[in-house]
């Protein structure tokens, strides 16, 4: 049985970001595979039942609800004969396909009991990195909440290759509370909350909330379980994403769904930075493939990592890669440290004969920023 952590009234009025998800007008509830299939008997539907209902009070509430729906692998399992989480990608997108069918029909029946309608979404880790698909994404999710649907979104598995996937739906949810302009995002798994360390190997002190990275010093978090890909590292991975891009999170357990998204007085509270990321920026900073990098001198990591001013040719010191303008390039310290991410204006060829010359030295059409101001992110 997973063991609940509530907190107290005083607390829960001190804590801005259980506020903010309790109020939200718009969430994102993402459910890991455990909470919806076991290797026996595949896909829980009583289980899925209980979320669907917690989902659509919260909906009854007035709020406006996305759901990431792990656990296509595990639901394919079962029909397939298959005793364990296959480890070949052919097996694990054949998986896929089986349990994709029955997990979108499962949440279209039971949102039925309710008349909503669902409508699924697959996405891949390609529809972010590039902007049109993004932007076609983002449209899509849209407009099913503008006509009353409920949008269930997954991973495309059935396609999607070791190069290319998210790793873990923690990580997709998170990029899809950004991408619908959530204001809060909820993770539901086998696990009630964040602790310091494995509470099944010994001593490990719960962690309530996370007010900032200080609060995090000393956590130890580990991979995933039998059924999914995430584990606590993945889930804290993807709650510092969502926080940094000004959504507040919480981390509980599934079967405490119906009081983590009527209240929010259960699990583990992450507070999200006080001014949300643009659009562009969180792209460039989580959603977009790098395409190549710009080594930097001293001067030039202080420009734009501190001072956040434009990078200009004279600070480059090496060009890594084949890229052209438009492309997002990493930005390296001169001891590889990655200390920022841009949308570069010139190709790879062209930065090759700019390298360390001051603008008053390049022709005209050399003389824009190669990275302007708006275009950096800091990482």
């Amino acid at each position: 049985m997973t063991q609940v952590n509530s907190l107290g009234a005083q607390e829960r009025e001190l804590s801005e970001a259980r506020q903010a998800i309790a109020s939200a007008r718009s969430v994102v509830v993402k459910i890991g595979s455990s909470a919806l299939t076991s290797l026996k008997g595949g896909l829980d539907t009583v289980r899925l039942d209980r979320l669907a209902d917690a989902v659509e009070a919260r909906m009854r509430a007035g709020s406006d609800v996305v759901v990431v729906s792990s656990g296509a692998i595990g639901a394919g399992l079962a029909p397939l004969g298959l005793t364990r989480r296959p480890r070949d990608l052919a097996t694990k997108q054949a998986a896929a396909s089986v349990g994709q069918l029955a997990l979108a029909h499962a949440w279209g029946t039971s949102f039925t009991r309710y008349g909503r309608t669902v409508g699924q979404v697959l996405l891949s880790a390609d529809d972010f990195a590039r902007r049109e698909h993004h932007r076609n994404a983002q449209r899509t999710l849209d407009r099913l909440r503008s006509l009353g649907a409920v949008a269930v979104v997954n991973e495309n598995d059935t396609v999607a290759t070791e190069e290319i996937r998210f790793g873990d739906n923690d990580r997709l949810a998170a990029l899809v509370a950004h991408l619908v302009g959530a204001d809060a995002l909820v993770l539901l798994s086998d696990v009630e909350g964040l602790y310091d360390g494995d509470p099944r190997k010994g001593a490990a002190s719960f962690i309530p909330e996370v007010r900032s990275s200080a609060d995090l010093d000393g956590v130890i978090a580990g991979s995933g379980g039998v059924l999914g890909t995430g584990g606590m590292a993945s889930k804290l991975s993807a709650a510092r994403l969502a926080a940094d891009a000004g959504v507040p999170v919480l981390l509980a357990a599934a079967e405490q769904a119906g009081i983590a998204l009527s209240e929010g007085t259960v699990g583990t509270a992450f507070a999200a930075r006080a001014t949300r990321l643009s659009a562009r920026k969180f792209w460039v900073r989580h959603a977009a493939d790098s395409r190549g990098a710009l080594v930097l001198d001293d001067g030039a990591v202080h420009a734009v990592a501190v001072a956040r001013r434009s990078l200009l040719a004279a600070g480059i010191i090496g060009v890594r890669g084949r890229f052209h303008g438009g492309d997002v390039v990493d930005l390296l310290a001169a001891d590889h440290r990655l200390v920022a991410r841009g949308v570069v204006e010139y190709d790879s060829t062209e930065l090759s004969t700019m390298l360390g010359r001051s603008t008053t030295e390049l022709p005209d059409t050399m003389q824009r920023p190669v990275i302007h101001a708006d275009d950096l992110v800091k990482v």
